[in-house]
Parts: C-alpha cells; structure tokens; sequence
C-alpha cells in the first residue's frame, strides 16, 4: 500500500497534452531559449593544486560513462504517441523505452502507448519507423512494442537485482521533455519501493533513484555502469506544484520485467496470481489491542469475496476499538510466514507472490489467531482485472 503525504504525490504519466500528471512520459513543449546579454567580465583565480589520484578517478569515471553511452544509446529510442481525433492522427505524447532483443522488440511503460491509435519509434540517428503495440500489462506499467530493427540498434542486457546496493552508482538514459539522447547520473537512494501500479494493486522492489528523470523519460532505462538495465523508469516524487524531478524518481525493477515482459512477447498479456486479501504491517497500536505475541507481520483488514484466501476461511477484520486514543481494527488474522518463508511487512506477501508464485499455484500461510499459529493451504488466482 502506498501512503502519500499532503504535500507530495506520486504522478504517473497520461499522454494528453492538457495534463499535468505526467511521470516520466510528457508532452511535447516549446524549446526554451535564453535572452542575450552581455557577458560578465572573467575572474582569474589562482588554480589550487590537484591529488593526481583524484583525477585519475574522475577521469576513469568518465570514461566509463563516455562508453557506456556510447554503446547504449543506440538502442535507446525516442516514442511518440498518436490518438484518433476527429479522423486525424494527433501527437498527444511521447516517451521512451529501449531494444530487448533481436527481434525487434522494445520495452516501454503502458502508461505511455495505453489506448494509442498509433505509434512511432524514433532511433538515436534519427530514422522514424512505425511500431506495433503487441502487449501490456497495467499492474506492472509495462508494455512491449514491436518495429524492425536498423543496424546498430541491439538488445540492452538485463541484469540482476541480486547485484543492486543503496550507494550504487546508475545512469538514466532516455528523452526528457523531448530532448532525445539524454544521460543522466546518480545512485540507487533505496531499494524495495512498492509503487502504484495503473490499477488498485502495487508494483513491489521499485528502486528508488536521485539521477534525474522528468517527463519524457518514461520507458527508459536505468542501467548500472556495466551497462545493463536494472529498472524501467516509471515515477517520480513531486510536491504537487511541479512535474519536474526533485531528486526522488522509481524505477520498475528488473526482477518484474523479468517475468513480465516473455509473457507479453509471447501471449500480450501477464497474468498475476492472486491472494485476494487487503491489509497492512502489523504496528504497536495493533499488538496492544489484539495482545499479540509478535511485533511484526501482515494483518489482514479485509478479504475480496470470491478469492482463494477467503476460500481458505481466513478471517479479517470484525469490529474496529479505540486503543490508546486511536482507532485500531481487530479480529482479523495475521500473516507471520508464507510457504516457510517469514513475513515481516505486508509488501512481503506482494513480493512473494509476484516472484515466485503463478496462479493456480498452492501456496501455505502460517496465520496467526486467537494467540495459536496455524496453517492455511490455499491454491492463488488470476488477479482481476477490474
């Protein structure tokens, strides 16, 4: 679940040109140029010395950035989205995403091709081409697109989520506000991020990054210094008064595209298992009202009619109290481990679910009730799509 303040939101793109919410997708906007002036007198200062030491680093580092760019951008493209109206083709928007294969396949953001009429793909030396949307998912934001392929465009690797640590060093490369080819550096600020996906649900192990993406960056990538993805960028934090990034953007990790995107290629569609049940982290309002023996775990505050966890006969919550000058929902049970492994939060479950189960998959939930562990076998569904 993702809780916003009042002073900041999280925007996701729409494509339309009246709208302000775009993510990292935009509009196309007017090139801003600068007003002459007379340029101010030059200050000679006295230079201080230099560690040669230093200086080798800055100059190693760039070069590191000097080729990955130079190898990457290429597969990097430039979208531009078209909507029907009135029987003509309008540019409504634009985005980007990046080579996957040799087949020509490119991944971007639904958010960015969602309900086009038509799309076009523009490469780092500027050809046009048309491309063919061939699947989306909106519970990942991801969606895949179909051109053939100049020479020089190839697939950008993937890399490994097991490989990513807060501190890391990351490059965004994609089109802000239209302008193509554009890099840019920073860190990994944090890792496991759950973020609003384009339906009720979440999109759980979002990497959370300060290099800047602003609109038009949606469908890029965030590569490490290897040159590999490791997010699709997505999202970024704003105040509510800007579009613009303030130093908080999230990335759609590489352990989602990995199990996302065959799954597109191959039928247009992912299918997401499902638990059917809402709730949050077990807190110490919580623990004091229900006297629970645990501080920690997912407790289930509802349950969808129809889903396997209600078929499973868990319960969820039966009557709200005031504990502590608070109102605390009770008699619903918690989750304190799933198929062995221990849950710690409720974005454990999401995280589970989405790496490692299918739908009709069985799955075991050690709950806890009434002070007594107990397990419930239950057999996920298909995520609906309403």
């Amino acid at each position: 679940m993702h809780k916003l303040t009042k002073n900041t939101r999280i925007i996701l793109s729409a494509i339309l040109f009246i709208s302000l919410v775009s993510l990292a997708c935009g509009v196309s906007a007017p090139r801003v140029t600068t007003s002459q002036s007379t340029p101010p007198a030059v200050v000679v200062q006295a230079v201080p010395s230099v560690n040669t030491s230093q200086l080798e680093l800055v100059t190693n580092e760039d070069e590191v950035l000097v080729d990955l760019y130079n190898r990457i951008n290429p597969s990097v493209v430039n979208i531009t989205v078209y909507f029907n109206q009135d029987g003509e083709l309008t540019s409504y928007g634009q985005g980007s995403g990046f080579v996957y294969d040799d087949q020509g396949h490119i991944i971007t953001n639904a958010h960015v091709v969602h309900g086009s009429d038509a799309v076009e793909v523009t490469f780092s030396d500027g050809l046009i081409r048309e491309a063919t949307v061939i699947g989306e998912d909106l519970n990942s934001d991801l969606a895949v697109l179909q051109v053939e392929l100049p020479a020089g465009s190839t697939a950008i690797p993937l890399g490994s989520m097991d490989k990513l640590a807060v501190g890391q060093t990351v490059v965004a490369i994609g089109n802000p506000f239209g302008l193509e080819g554009t890099l840019t550096r920073g860190i990994i600020s944090a890792l496991g991020r759950t973020i609003p996906a384009l339906t009720v649900f979440s999109i759980p192990q979002a990497i959370q990054t300060d290099a800047a993406i602003n609109p038009g960056n949606s469908g890029g990538p965030l590569l490490n210094l290897n040159g590999e993805v490791i997010g699709v960028n997505a999202q970024i934090e704003t105040s509510g008064t800007s579009a613009s990034n303030q130093g908080v953007g999230f990335a759609i990790p590489v352990s989602v595209i990995q199990r996302v995107i065959p799954a597109l290629i191959e039928t247009g569609k992912y299918d997401w298992p499902w638990l059917g049940v809402s709730g949050y982290t077990v807190n110490p309002p919580l623990v004091k009202a229900m006297n629970l023996p645990v501080e920690q775990g997912a407790y289930v505050s509802s349950l969808t009619d129809g889903g396997p966890a209600i078929a499973a006969g868990l319960h969820a919550t039966s009557e709200t109290i005031t504990q502590d000058g608070r109102k605390v929902e009770v008699g619903g049970d918690v989750i304190t481990a799933i198929d062995g492994e221990i849950v710690k939060t409720f974005d454990d479950i999401l995280v589970y679910l989405t790496l490692k189960t299918s739908p009709g998959q069985e799955v075991t939930l050690t709950i806890l009730r009434d002070g007594q562990y107990q397990d419930r076998t239950l057999k996920l569904g298909t995520r609906p799509s309403n």
